[in-house]
Order: C-alpha cells, then structure tokens, then sequence
C-alpha cells in the first residue's frame, strides 16, 4: 500500500498556494476575530462534538446548551449593547462556521436567534422590547424563532394565508407555519403576518401567554 502523507501546500509556479485558505482570510483577521474563532472552536469540539452522532442517531436535542452559547457570547454577537457581544460581522460569521463544521443544526439554532429573531427586535423594536428580551435571550435563557414559512406557500410572504385580527388589548393570529428551527423548544416567537388590510406585519409571541392557542410539534 502507498503512504500518503498530508498535503500542506501546493508550489505553483513562485508562489506557494494554501488550499485551506486560498483567499488568505486568516492574514485579514484582527486579533480579536482570531480569539472568537478559536474559542468558539475550542468549546464546539469539546462540549458539541461528543453529543452529535448520540443526538442525530435518536434525536436529542440539548436544549442546555444555550445556556453554555449565551455565556460564551456567542448569541447575537453582532448585536452591541443589551448584553450583546457587540462583534465584527466577520467574527459572527466565523462563529457560524465553527458551530457549523461540528454540526448543523445547532449552527442553524443559534443562527436563528442571532440573526432572525434578536436582529429584528434590535432593528424595529421599540426600547421596552429590546430590554425585555434581548439580554435573556443573549444569555440563552429564552429561545427564540422566527416564523415566515407555511406548508401551501413555503417562504413567500405575499402568498402566506396567517392573518391576524386586531381585537381588545392585541391582536388574534390564526394560521399555520412549517419548518421552523427552534420552534418546539422557543419560548419566544417572531411570528409574520397578513393584517386586515392585507400589511405583512411582524409580531412577538410569547409562549407562556397562548398555552391554549399554539401548538409546536417536531
């Protein structure tokens, strides 16, 4: 049998080519974009990797977890303020690939509540809700979603059929949504819908408020 050993580099013509980093980003990287990807590279082998072929193979998911990626930074991290990280777009993006090289569906769980949940409250929210829920939900101690796709009409907002009344003290959503990343464990929900003037609108729901009304199945 041949040996094969390891390739490092390729010489191409006078200039040595690095397969693993042909773009050479490491060069580009600050320094503390180099200690987020190396933290976060670190606790994904150390606390994720061991979990993965367990939790795949019976799906388990480790809903403690969060806690562990809030205490890291590692939710909403290009968020500033509100016990937000406050990163470069560059360091969240090498945190997703970290997260993403052991496993995807937790790289697709903390993408969620960084960037499809804590991103819109940060954006369009008024202070009240950004102080109420972004910090918890930066530690991990709320779960957060965000619900666009329906089963008839998949990601298409002008298509979606949930519609949402306005009546005494709020409004009344009635629809249904798939494919949601988080949604049997949130706690919170970044819920989009049609108003009776046909206005897509985005509204926050909290679990613990509509026990009789919300159903989240795996």
């Amino acid at each position: 049998m041949k040996e094969y050993k390891e390739i490092k580099d390729i010489k191409i013509g006078n200039n040595n080519f690095n397969f693993r980093d042909p773009f050479l980003i490491e060069e580009q990287l600050t320094d503390e974009e180099i200690i987020v990807r190396n933290t976060t590279r670190k606790f994904a082998k150390k606390e994720l990797s061991p979990l993965i072929v367990e939790a795949n193979r019976y799906e388990k998911y480790d809903k403690s977890l969060f806690l562990k990626f809030g205490e890291l930074g590692l939710l909403g991290p290009q968020i500033s303020g509100y016990g937000c990280s406050g990163i470069s777009n560059v360091g969240y993006g090498l945190i997703a690939k970290e997260i993403e090289a052991i496993d995807s569906s937790y790289r697709s769980s903390i993408s969620v509540q960084s960037s499809l949940v804590m991103q819109p409250i940060y954006d369009f929210g008024n202070q009240d809700q950004k102080k109420r829920w972004l910090p918890k939900l930066a530690e991990g101690r709320l779960i957060g979603c965000f619900g666009l796709t329906e089963p008839d009409h998949g990601s298409d907002p002008s298509s979606m059929k949930t519609n949402a009344k306005k009546t005494k003290g709020g409004y009344i959503l009635n629809g249904a949504k798939n494919w949601i990343s988080n949604s049997p464990i949130a706690d919170i929900f970044l819920i989009w819908a049609k108003d009776e003037s046909n206005v897509i609108k985005g509204f926050i729901i909290e679990r613990e408020d509509c026990r009789k009304g919300l159903s989240t199945p795996k």
